[in-house]
């Protein structure tokens, strides 16, 4: 097992000790570009490889200041940077940003250059400069500082379990325990410390909505959904796209959930299902527990992904080496786990919130197949390249998780154990692909109706919640937490209509999980050879090289789903 070797980009343009302390540090650079003048191809090639490296060198910075405000979101000095950021250099930076689009798309000679491997960044170009709006910039900075208080608020939640102070993410392994009282109490304990902070993630709601809202009608849109479908270039569906996607899921999904459930209610000996049921292990046997600390966890999955590929485990040895991994939970860190691509450097740094859990083990291999996808994008020749599609980054990262099943025993003595984890893994496919649409189409509801109540749209989520749940599970007296369980969803607050791409990826994961199924090497081959593509070519044009369909339409589902049912019962021969 050796780390993959990865050379900084060499500057060319900018001082070897070039940083971005404040705005005048840059705005020279900035000035430079806007007036100089393009008098050929080669003039032209050489500006976009300089913007290039300005561009990489900004966005490595503000990635750290991202990373170390959710590393501490107590951390007062963070915060100041995180701000400086994006209330004195974003803005201006988004106003030269559009000048350069412009001065592209009108250089005569931007029509010679190769139409294969610019062609999905030129349209983006086009997008972004017909989407812009001087007077939205001041919002957007609102914006971007608002949508950070989300994890102030959640952050800071703990709860008392068994004389500890717990972090939420901590918390969660308890409704894996077999005592169905210390499920209970965790689960009571969660649910507590989430009412806690719901009036003020409802009043943060009211004013993201407002503000988003505002954004789109000054760009010229009926509202933001309309906006935001076009500002994340979704180009390849529409929104009609996605709710023949949510009627599929409920038509196809559902009942495979019900079975699951069932499944879990006859093992548990119960009744009926309460909601600190539901996680709960069979009768007579524990949590899985793959890993009791953060070196442990790394070590096993290095081992795990070098049997599925060395390119794999090389990326996340490089990491771990380089410090760039914060894997714990632990107050004040911000919740949930990311990847986040470090452009000039290059080599990502993976954020998570890790507990014990087995799911901890499948989210480190998700991230990694973010950062192993960042990797391989590296040496591409603009930062603009590298800038790839969503459901392209989750089919990397979702594809991971399942192309490293082949190797889970490294993580467990009992073969019991790694049937569990197996069985875990397909039950999570199966139920995740409802709980995307669940909240994608709640953002559908919110954003068509930008002038709703808080009641309203606690009336849309229960709506929402009960098409895409099958009733199984027992909610009585946690009716008012149920109500306001959107609320634990991150991106609903951060990054608003990114999730889909959740539901569209998983898709594209298991046709890649049939793939390898039946021929491995194949299968890697096709995935790394779509993904150093970055963003050179379209949604439709990357899957096919994965050797998969861009596809999501009902009847893919169905057969997708058939799939899926028939791996269930493969799982459960094995209870």
């Amino acid at each position: 097992m050796k780390p993959v070797q990865l050379q900084p980009l060499t500057r060319h343009y900018l001082p070897k000790d070039f940083r971005l302390t404040a705005l005048s540090s840059i705005q020279p650079y900035l000035q430079e570009l806007d007036k100089r003048p393009l008098p050929n191809l080669d003039a032209l090639m050489r500006w976009l490889h300089d913007l290039s490296e300005l561009e990489a060198v900004v966005d490595e910075d503000i990635s750290w200041r991202q990373i170390r405000v959710s590393q501490d979101t107590a951390n007062r000095e963070y915060e100041e940077a995180y701000r400086q950021f994006y209330q004195e250099i974003a803005p201006v930076l988004q106003q030269y940003a559009q000048r350069f689009r412009e001065k592209l798309v009108s250089c005569p000679f931007v029509e010679q250059l190769d139409v294969r491997m610019f062609g999905p960044f030129l349209r983006q170009t086009r997008n972004a400069i017909a989407l812009f709006r001087p007077e939205n910039i001041p919002l957007q900075t609102e914006l971007a500082m608002l949508q950070r208080k989300f994890g102030q608020y959640t952050g800071a939640l703990t709860v008392q379990l068994q004389g500890q102070e717990l972090t939420l993410p901590q918390a969660t392994r308890f409704l894996e325990q077999s005592d169905r009282a210390l499920r209970e109490e965790a689960f009571v304990q969660i649910a507590r410390a989430r009412m806690r902070v719901v009036d003020q993630l409802d009043a943060l709601f009211d004013q993201l909505i407002e503000k988003r809202h505002q954004l789109a009608v000054q760009a010229g849109f009926p509202d933001y959904r309309a906006y935001r479908f076009r500002e994340l270039n979704r180009f390849d569906y529409t929104p009609t796209d996605c709710e023949a996607f949510h009627e599929a899921v409920e038509k196809h999904l559902l009942p495979l959930n019900a079975r699951i459930l069932e499944k879990k209610r006859q093992e548990l000996g119960l009744a009926v299902l309460r909601p600190w049921d539901v996680d709960a292990p069979p009768p007579g046997r524990e949590a899985l527990h793959p890993f009791q600390t953060a070196e442990e966890l790394v070590d096993r999955t290095l081992q795990c992904l070098d049997r599925v590929d060395e390119t794999f485990s090389g990326v996340l040895l490089a990491m771990q080496r380089a410090g760039r991994l914060d894997l714990e939970s632990r107050k004040n860190k911000a919740p949930g786990g990311f990847n986040c691509s470090l452009a000039e450097t290059g080599l990502p740094f993976i954020f998570m919130n890790a507990s014990g859990q087995w799911q901890d083990v499948v989210t480190l291999i998700h991230e990694t197949g973010h950062a192993v996808h960042a990797v391989l994008t590296h040496d591409l020749p603009l930062q603009a390249f590298k800038e790839y599609p969503m459901e392209i980054a989750e089919l990397a990262s979702m594809s991971m998780e399942l192309f490293s099943m082949q190797a889970w025993d490294v993580y467990f003595q009992q073969q019991e154990e790694i049937h569990r984890a197996r069985r875990q893994q397909v039950e999570r496919i199966i139920t995740l692909l409802p709980w995307i649409a669940t909240i994608d189409a709640f953002q559908h509801w919110i954003y068509t109706h930008p002038h709703h109540t808080r009641a309203q749209r606690q009336e849309a989520w229960l709506h929402n919640l009960n098409r895409f749940s099958t009733g199984q599970v027992d909610w009585s007296g946690w009716e008012a937490y149920r109500a306001i369980s959107w609320q634990k969803q991150l991106h609903l607050f951060e990054v608003p209509f990114y999730y889909i791409e959740y539901g569209i990826a998983q898709l594209g994961a298991v046709a890649m999980w049939q793939a390898y199924s039946s021929n491995p090497e194949q299968a890697i081959q096709h995935y790394k050879q779509a993904l150093r593509l970055g963003n050179t070519r379209t949604l439709p044009e990357l899957y096919r090289e994965a050797g998969i369909a861009f596809d999501f339409s009902p009847a893919y589902i169905q057969t997708l789903a058939g799939f899926l049912g028939e791996e269930l019962e493969k799982v459960y021969a094995f209870a």
